[in-house]
């Protein structure tokens, strides 16, 4: 199965030679899928020709905001209302989770309480997935979250700290707040890297979140599944 990858984001030069680009990690975490990738560098106005030119659609994370004004924003919402309005099923990863609620009319905003580092807890049991449970863990990191859902969409898991961490939009689009393309040893460079912009407690439940067993393997063969079923 062919997958586009639509990257609005790239992790830091200073840990790419370790850890590889956002591109990478997708391609680690599912390297045991048979999935082909072409990536396109959309926050550079690199765009696919057509929402057919990949059987699915990933969306990546940014450190851009959905509600910021950047010139590569809007068409990448019409892209991806193309996409749900042709079929071809869409996930998104934090900012792509964001962007997509954005583009189908939800409402994106920093989270009052401020940042979410770490490995965080969600309860996933509405995805209705093997291993993923009311406490399921999976790295996230992120300030802006989905506020208010678009009409079309369903909650599918939450948190205390996060009350739309996955939207699905019938078996067309499945987002997510956290990351699971993210592994324990690139979060823990990521805290060192950004603690510039993050408040030292932050930063201690962190660095204490590191010792909990990573769900996302779990999470990615769920979304395998979803790119991989029937119409």
């Amino acid at each position: 199965m062919k997958i586009g990858i639509l990257q609005t984001g790239q992790s830091p030069r200073a840990l790419q030679r370790e850890h590889g680009d956002f591109v990478d990690m997708f391609g680690v975490l599912f390297q045991t899928q048979d999935f082909t990738f072409r990536h396109y560098a959309v926050c550079e106005m690199e765009f696919p020709t057509s929402v057919v030119d990949a059987e699915g659609w990933l969306v990546t994370g940014s450190k851009c905001g959905a509600y910021e004004d950047h010139a590569w924003i809007p068409p990448l919402e019409e892209f991806l209302r193309a996409a749900y309005r042709e079929g071809v099923r869409v996930v998104g990863i934090c900012f792509g989770h964001q962007i997509f609620a954005q583009a189908m009319g939800g409402k994106v905003e920093k989270f009052r309480s401020g940042w979410q580092v770490g490995m965080q807890h969600y309860d996933l049991t509405e995805l209705q997935a093997a291993n993923l449970t009311k406490s399921s863990c999976v790295p996230a990191w992120h300030q802006d979250q989905v506020s208010t859902k678009p009409a079309n969409a369903k909650t599918l898991g939450h948190s205390p700290h996060c009350r739309h961490a996955v939207l699905g939009y019938e078996d067309r689009a499945l987002t997510f707040q956290p990351h699971p393309e993210f592994t324990k040893p690139f979060l823990k460079d990521l805290i060192a890297f950004r603690k510039n912009i993050l408040d030292a407690a932050v930063i201690e439940k962190a660095q204490e979140s590191l010792t909990h067993d990573s769900d996302a393997l779990a999470v990615a063969r769920h979304i395998a599944a979803f790119y991989c079923q029937r119409a």
